[in-house]
């Protein structure tokens, strides 16, 4: 599927960064190692590096993470590229100083070994940031998220909570905003915004 969407003229999620990203980045200790979780055709990752972080992106698609890699060259900025599966993706011990999941929606059982990953590989006062849709959206205008027949896929404030316990909670709410990210990220849409810092 990811490739095939990422193989569209332009990018899908266009090349700006997220809000929620842009507002809170400098949470993230500056010139960091940050590392974005399905980030797809890289517009999050490149932002960071113009910011002063050194970034990997992780996909599944090989497709978006080429166009990321067009998009770094572009601003000219360097990103590190990483085609993986988040099931088997090593996020490592005490190596991130950031690590930003937006729209990264993966099956429950799979989140949480990958958020129990993330509090492991987030160093000492390291930043973890999400931005992800909630079953609300379903009742919403907006264009995105997971299909109504794959509600395991979305996020809740209660399940972050707890999967990321052992994490100082910055900002952790559901809320509803308005987005314009590409084609597929558009209109009043109901997501869950968490920030945090590991201890």
């Amino acid at each position: 599927m990811w490739n095939h969407r990422y193989s569209e003229p332009g990018y899908a999620y266009g090349t700006a960064p997220n809000d929620f990203l842009k507002q809170q980045f400098k949470h993230i200790p500056a010139t960091g190692e940050v590392l974005c979780l399905a980030e797809g055709e890289g517009r999050n990752a490149v932002f960071l590096a113009r910011q002063g972080y050194r970034v990997t992106a992780v996909d599944q698609s090989q497709v978006g993470l080429e166009k990321a890699l067009e998009l770094a060259k572009k601003n000219k900025v360097a990103i590190t590229t990483i085609q993986a599966d988040l099931a088997n993706y090593d996020v490592g011990v005490n190596q991130w100083d950031g690590i930003v999941s937006i729209a990264a929606h993966v099956p429950s059982s799979l989140r949480k070994d990958l958020h129990a990953k993330v509090i492991t590989g987030l160093k000492k006062s390291g930043i973890f940031l999400l931005e992800a849709y909630t079953v609300e959206h379903l009742k919403m205008e907006g264009v995105g998220g997971p299909p109504a027949a794959q509600q395991d896929l979305f996020m809740s404030l209660n399940d972050l909570q707890a999967e990321l316990e052992g994490l100082d909670f910055i900002i952790a709410q559901e809320t509803k905003r308005n987005l314009s990210e590409g084609k597929y990220h558009q209109g009043y849409s109901a997501v869950v915004q968490f920030l945090a810092r590991k201890p």
